[in-house]
C-alpha cells in the first residue's frame, strides 16, 4: 500500500493544477451526471454524499432528486477543487466539506447513498477506503461508481492500454466490493460512461 501522506499531496497537486479550467475541460457532462444520478433511485428526503466531488457537477441533480428536506454532501480532498464549485454556484445544492474520502467526519449509518465519479482510480487502499464509505450508509443503502466515458475510451484518452489488474473490471471490481461491504447489482462499461451500482450490504 502507498503512503497515505504522499498519496494525498499527490492527488492534491494534479487536481489543484487543474481546478481553474477542469469545468471548461469537460462542457457537455451535465446530462451525463444527471442520468447516473438517476440510476442510484433515490428520493425526497434522502441523505447522499458526493465522494470526490471535485468542482460539484453531481451536486445539483443530487439535490434535484432529493429534494429540499434531503441532505447533499460533497466532499474533496482539493481545496482547489471545492472552490471552483463554490464559484460555480453549486454550494447552494450541497454542503462542501474540505475531507478525505478515506477518513470521512461522518456518522455510522448515517446516509442513504454515495455518488462517486472517477474515485476509484484514486483510492490508495480499495479495500479500505470503499469500506470507509459502506460505514456510512446505511444497510440497504447505495453506491455509484461513475465515469463519463468507458475505460476503453478512458484508456484511448490517456494513451494507455487497459490491463487484467484494472480495478474497474468487472472481474476485480465485484470481488472488491464484496470484501468492502457492498454487493454489486449492475455494472455497464460503454464509450459513453461507466456505471458500477451496489448495495450496503448487511
Amino acid at each position: 500500500m502507498r503512503d497515505m501522506s504522499d498519496h494525498r499531496t499527490h492527488v492534491q497537486e494534479f487536481f489543484t493544477a487543474r481546478a481553474a479550467g477542469w469545468d471548461a475541460k469537460f462542457p457537455d457532462d451535465g446530462p451525463a451526471y444527471a442520468a447516473a444520478v438517476a440510476e442510484l433511485g433515490l428520493r425526497a428526503g434522502d441523505r447522499v454524499l458526493d465522494a470526490g466531488c471535485g468542482t460539484g457537477r453531481a451536486l445539483t441533480p443530487l439535490r434535484a432528486a432529493v429534494g429540499h428536506t434531503g441532505t447533499v454532501l460533497g466532499a474533496d480532498l482539493t481545496a482547489a477543487m471545492l472552490a471552483e464549485a463554490v464559484r460555480a454556484g453549486r454550494d447552494r445544492d450541497g454542503h462542501l466539506l474540505l475531507t478525505d474520502a478515506a477518513a470521512l467526519p461522518l456518522r455510522t449509518e448515517s446516509l442513504d447513498a454515495v455518488f462517486a465519479a472517477g474515485l476509484i482510480a484514486h483510492l490508495p487502499d480499495p479495500v479500505g477506503n470503499l469500506r470507509e464509505l459502506a460505514r456510512v450508509v446505511r444497510p440497504g443503502g447505495t453506491l455509484a461508481l461513475y465515469h463519463p466515458i468507458g475505460r476503453a475510451a478512458l484508456a484511448a484518452r490517456q494513451g494507455r492500454r487497459m490491463t487484467p489488474d484494472d480495478l474497474r473490471s468487472e472481474t476485480n471490481l465485484g470481488p472488491l466490493l464484496g470484501r468492502s461491504g457492498w454487493r454489486m447489482t449492475s455494472y455497464v462499461d460503454e464509450d459513453e460512461r461507466f456505471l458500477v451500482l451496489a448495495v450496503r450490504a448487511g
